[in-house]
């Protein structure tokens, strides 16, 4: 209930505040006009990707990983039929686009939010909010704030530095964030399992235990992001044309494919640890190194910035250093933190 107050809330302001925030973010002429239109179709399945986060957390704690999986599969199907129809069919444009993930997130959220609902109900949770259990979970909830804060800093930050890189990088920039997104998804079921698996052992008392499954969670996600990485690699090379009718954005949706494909092992590394640590409570080491992140990534993305024209000089080099960056820094960073967090006991509660 809380999610879809906060999420209809937020919904409207940024729906009211569309072109302001576009034009903040570097959008202008066509660019503004489409951005905001798209803004202001898609900014309502808010309330719908609040039931996600929701639910995911419900099933984290059921130890039930293979329907977030599937959400987020039937999400992205549903996503890319409406896109087609919306688009193509009933030619609405950008609108479209924004219609369909609307459509497509609160179907996600009815997806997950319906069972999770009736499994809390099967194991004895009473569906009413209490009081008590709000304010319990308050500081916890703070510090992931924090941590979900800089995340989202880092991401609109790099959505401006494409948008200063000219309208072919970011359309090229978006359809692989698109992609990037949804193999997040995929990617992140492996750390909710590991999450899931090594809480039990902490639980128990198991530390050992603990360990291996921390190893074995961290090679899943890194043999999974060498497959996905393949994959996307070979979209690139061939779907393209299915994301930009226009041969440049093709081309350099190809070059962003590349980079991601490679980088993508130490992505699907990252998540796993990450989803442990917060299996395992760690929170304020989490947000921590979230904010150091941020520290970290965004000069390096206000570098990008002043080198274009002078070092980045065509498109395709900025669409290549580009999310060599968005890896290097903002994924490799948070690697390194993890990394070094769980050779310790600290995070072990």
């Amino acid at each position: 209930m809380a999610g879809l107050i906060i999420g209809s809330v937020a919904s409207l302001v940024i729906f009211l505040a569309a072109e302001p925030l576009c034009w903040a973010m570097g959008a202008r002429g066509d660019v503004l006009d489409n951005a905001t239109a798209y803004l202001q179709a898609v900014v309502f399945g808010m309330p719908g990707m609040m039931l996600v986060y929701a639910a995911n957390g419900i099933f984290r704690g059921l130890q039930k990983v293979r329907i977030t999986l599937a959400a987020a599969v039937c999400g992205a199907v549903v996503n890319t039929v409406l896109d087609v129809l919306f688009v193509f069919g009933f030619d609405w444009g950008v609108t479209g686009s924004g219609v369909a993930t609307l459509i497509a997130q609160w179907f996600m959220g009815l997806f997950l939010v319906v069972p999770a609902l009736l499994w809390a109900r099967a194991d004895g949770a009473d569906w009413r909010p209490r009081l008590r259990g709000i304010l319990g979970s308050a500081s916890d909830g703070s510090v992931l704030f924090i941590r979900s804060l800089a995340l989202r800093a880092c991401m609109v930050a790099t959505v401006m530095a494409a948008t200063s890189m000219g309208t072919q990088v970011l359309a090229a920039y978006q359809s692989v964030n698109s992609c990037w997104n949804f193999v997040i998804n995929i990617l992140d079921a492996i750390g909710i399992a590991g999450q899931a698996l090594v809480a039990a052992e902490l639980g128990a008392g198991h530390r050992d235990r603990a360990r291996l499954m921390t190893r074995a969670a961290g090679r899943s996600g890194l043999i999974g992001g060498v497959a996905i990485g393949v994959a996307l690699i070979a979209v690139g090379f061939v779907a393209a044309p299915l994301f930009s009718p226009t041969p440049d954005v093709q081309r350099l949706i190809t070059v962003g494919m590349m980079v991601l494909g490679i980088f993508l092992p130490l992505g699907g590394w990252m998540w796993a640890v990450d989803g442990i640590l917060i299996g395992a409570g760690d929170y304020r080491y989490l947000a921590a190194g979230c904010a150091a992140t941020a520290v970290v990534y965004l000069p390096a993305l206000w570098g990008l910035h002043l080198a274009d024209g002078v070092f980045l000089t065509n498109d395709a080099v900025r669409m290549a250093v580009l999310w060599t960056v968005i890896n290097l820094l903002f994924i490799g960073t948070r690697a390194i933190f993890n990394g070094l967090r769980i050779r310790t006991d600290r995070w072990m509660r």
